[in-house]
């Protein structure tokens, strides 16, 4: 099934990466993610039919029965690109069981689905994997308090002596919310003020983006990772994270669930932040690939496969919801028919299709739930 794949023109994007990477011309705003999925909220579409419509008419012939005993039956993952120009908001995503209650509280309450203060749009939880397709920078987890107590002290700024003690003297977890939460409250105007002269490169280009954001100090507590090419980094729930620059591909839960603190326009809440964040520093959560060039996070929802095409056919598995993205020459997909995909084109292979056939000469990347 051919697949029309919307754009999501929000102003952190960039107005030429997606245009140049997909061949298309550019439409003089921001084109920030391509989806290629069925969330309700920008569902691909075939022929016209939204894609969860589609799935919605036949769950069993459109996801496999595997895949609707253990997710139900709605498509369990959402590929994107992303064209990231400025810093995106701050941000973590819940546990199920936190979307869950968030959902249902705000149902309760009656917060309309499209409201701007909207926090849960889903009960579903969202991890997500991000695999670079350019040299790709962003914030993923707190750093060690100790090592963020030297970078501030490295700023010389006198009005940061009382969060670098904190720091250093108070138990990890302790000194993570303190700090967080005294940065994200308004009393600590005067500090951004005063700190964002005197912050490195990587800051000093988020405090042009966002001047005088809260999330601006915030970022501060993070790692800063770069991902070169094919290089992938997993956000679990709970993460903070941010991405700053570059074009990747994004694999995700189906799900819209993003609790903001900072550097946006969009909603922030911060107390559903602070009920959600882990307060305990963390490494960043690699992903290597393995034989195929296989992807495969701590996420039951999504396996990333990257197939680079040199003409030998690949045989793709059956019995699994596929979803395909042609980033490089051509991709063919041959079953009772052949299906030509061009680059930026996508294609949705249903569990019920035939044996189904993939040659060509080129790059293209697929997404299947991992199930046994």
């Amino acid at each position: 099934m051919p697949l029309t794949t919307p754009i999501r023109p929000y102003d952190w994007g960039s107005a030429t990466a997606l245009p140049e990477l997909l061949g298309t011309e550019p439409t003089g705003r921001p084109q920030a993610e391509l989806w290629a999925g069925a969330h309700p909220a920008a569902p691909s579409s075939v022929d016209g039919t939204p894609l969860d419509a589609l799935i919605d008419a036949d769950p069993a012939g459109m996801l496999g029965r595997a895949c609707v005993e253990r997710f139900g039956p709605a498509l369990p993952y959402l590929l994107k690109i992303l064209a990231v120009d400025k810093p995106l908001s701050l941000q973590v995503h819940p546990t199920m069981a936190q979307a869950g209650a968030g959902f249902a509280d705000e149902e309760a309450r009656g917060v309309p689905p499209g409201h701007f203060t909207r926090t849960y749009k889903d009960p579903y939880h969202k991890p997500e994997m991000v695999c670079a397709l350019t040299d790709f920078h962003g914030l993923c987890g707190f750093r060690d308090p100790a090592e963020t107590a030297g970078l501030l002290d490295g700023l010389a700024v006198p009005e940061l002596a009382p969060w670098i003690a904190v720091l250093r003297n108070e138990p990890p977890e302790q000194a993570l919310r303190t700090v967080l939460t005294q940065m994200l409250d308004e009393g600590s105007r005067h500090i951004r003020a005063a700190v964002e002269p005197a912050l490195p490169r990587v800051y000093a280009d988020i405090a042009r983006a966002h001047p005088g954001d809260p999330g601006v100090l915030a970022a501060l507590l993070l790692n800063h990772v770069e991902l070169k090419p094919g290089e992938a980094l997993f956000l679990d729930a709970g993460v903070p994270h941010s991405y700053l620059s570059g074009l990747a591909i994004e694999v995700m839960a189906n799900s819209d669930n993003v609790l903001r603190c900072g550097l946006t326009g969009k909603h922030v809440d911060v107390p559903a932040l602070m009920r959600v964040v882990k307060f305990a520093p963390s490494d960043p959560a690699w992903v290597e690939p393995v034989a195929e060039v296989r992807y495969r996070p701590n996420a039951d929802e999504f396996i990333l496969i990257r197939h680079d095409l040199t003409g030998d056919p690949d045989d793709l598995p059956s019995g699994l919801p596929q979803t395909l993205l042609c980033l490089e020459g051509e991709a063919r997909l041959t079953a009772d028919r052949t299906l030509t995909l061009a680059r930026g084109e996508a294609a949705f292979v249903p569990a019920g299709a035939p044996a189904t056939r993939l040659t060509g000469k080129g790059t293209l990347y697929r997404v299947v739930p991992a199930l046994p």
